[in-house]
């Protein structure tokens, strides 16, 4: 009996080496979760049971189970190396093999799938054309392609013109003006802006400020020319010129902006009007307001239509104010941009993965889905610091991180491996105690069967 006691205490250490050993070797696994051997005793059982006096009979493992406790995070500016700061686990397909890991090293493939080192596929919610996030499990996929250009349909912008300004003493009279964008001393200020056509060619939109002469002084002149030239025919400088007026406290009066006649005398080249019910500091451009324009290479210093189709906008002049302060713009965006080409990707807390584009623009690819279990010990190994789902483990409860109880995901990170090594080194210590005290337990039944033996 001894022998069979001794024997199966020497495949226990053994075990135990083998887990701590395992765990050693996995020190620098990132994602990896040490193991635990288990142990329990045997009993010989009869028919009518063990009896108050029963020795044991040695030492089976009982169960290796996994600690998934969280492990360091430890960052590796990457941008699509992901750790999960909390609950959940990344789901990854091969060819229709889901597995489950912790492990956040992912990458893009040539087909611009998002993939772990082993190909596998990450999962996640994929996002249409307009960047929607739609809810249904897909592998992740990122557009290579270049990102389309949008011509500009909106234009916001606040100014401050100073209520202290004079007419400058080139720009006429009210009456008589002579405006002319090459002289300074023709306009007060001037400001631009850069605007886009369907194809994703910039061009410059620029205002010009001219105080209007005593008593009007709440008013104003603004003229527009885009790329130096009238908006409707490049062939002209004739610009679009704007009353803007204010009231008495500097804020824009009512009506605040109102199409001038062009001087000299050109109706064709007349501002448009304002439609009906548009917002008070408002004004628009249609279609047939616009017509994009680039150099003549054929006539050096002019300007002809390029070919791309022009887009009605508006231009939102409200919260523009006239105080006594230094002309500035305070605030000027507009929805436009050129052509782009992939630059990189990011992923939020939340797992949304953006394409950021050369042009400054960002557009939504999908969202990375996670996955938590009801018993994570239940999970199988299966490898490659993976599980996959198994009777004991229930069904995946699939999640976007944030959600519920998952955790939050970590971009450019790696979760390290849990394995406090001071611990494993003890139990090496303790397990090859463990092998040595019962291996002297079999030289001292082997002694003894053999001093029976020799009984005379």
């Amino acid at each position: 009996m001894s022998f069979n006691i001794g024997l199966s205490g020497l495949r226990a250490a053994t075990s135990d080496l083998n887990v701590t050993g395992n765990n050693i070797a996995n020190a620098g696994t990132a994602g990896f979760k040490q193991s635990r051997a288990e142990f329990a005793d045997v009993y010989a059982a009869s028919v009518l049971g063990t009896g108050k006096n029963a020795q044991g009979s040695g030492v089976q493992l009982a169960n290796v189970s996994q600690l998934f406790n969280q492990g360091n995070v430890n960052y590796t500016n990457n941008a699509l190396d992901l750790a999960i700061n909390g609950n959940g686990f990344f789901v990854t397909s091969n060819n229709g093999e889901i597995s489950y890991t912790r492990a956040g090293y992912f990458g893009t493939d040539r087909d611009g799938y998002l993939v772990n080192n082993f190909g596998y596929r990450l999962q996640g919610y994929a996002a249409d054309d307009t960047g929607n996030i739609l809810p249904v499990q897909a592998d992740l996929r990122v557009s290579a392609g270049q990102q389309e250009p949008r011509a500009t349909t909106t234009v916001t912008q606040t100014t401050n013109l100073n209520s202290n300004a004079v007419r400058p003493a080139n720009a006429g009279t009210m009456a008589a003006p002579t405006f002319d964008p090459s002289d300074s001393q023709s306009f007060n200020w001037s400001t631009s802006t850069n605007i886009y056509d369907s194809q994703g060619n910039a061009h410059v939109m620029t205002q010009y400020f001219v105080k209007n002469e005593a008593p009007a002084n709440n008013g104003w002149v603004m003229h527009v020319l885009i790329d130096g030239v009238n908006p409707r025919d490049p062939s002209s400088t004739q610009p679009f010129s704007y009353a803007v007026n204010y009231d008495a406290a500097g804020q824009l009066a009512t009506p605040a902006i109102t199409p001038l006649a062009s001087a000299p005398a050109n109706p064709a080249l007349d501002a448009p009007a304002i439609p009906a019910l548009t917002p008070n500091g408002v004004f628009v451009l249609d279609e047939a307001d616009w017509f994009p324009a680039e150099k003549d290479p054929l006539n050096p210093g002019t300007m002809v239509p390029n070919g791309a189709d022009s887009e009605a906008f508006t231009f939102d002049m409200r919260g523009s104010t006239q105080y006594a302060a230094s002309f500035g713009v305070n605030a000027v965006s507009q929805d436009g941009y050129t052509t782009g080409q992939l630059a990189g990707i990011e992923i939020d807390d939340t797992g949304v993965v953006f394409a950021r584009y050369t042009n400054g623009q960002s557009k939504v690819q999908g969202q990375v889905l996670l996955a938590n279990f009801a018993n994570v010990q239940g999970l199988t190994p299966v490898g490659k610091t993976a599980w996959a789902q198994s009777f004991e483990s229930g069904e995946p409860v699939i999640g976007t991180p944030r959600s519920s109880t998952l955790g939050a995901l970590q971009a450019g990170a790696l979760e390290d491996s849990n394995v406090e090594l001071s611990d494993q080194l003890v139990n090496l210590i303790v397990a090859q105690r463990n092998y040595q005290a019962n291996a002297k337990t079999i030289e001292t039944e082997s002694a003894i069967t053999q001093t029976i033996i020799n009984l005379r």
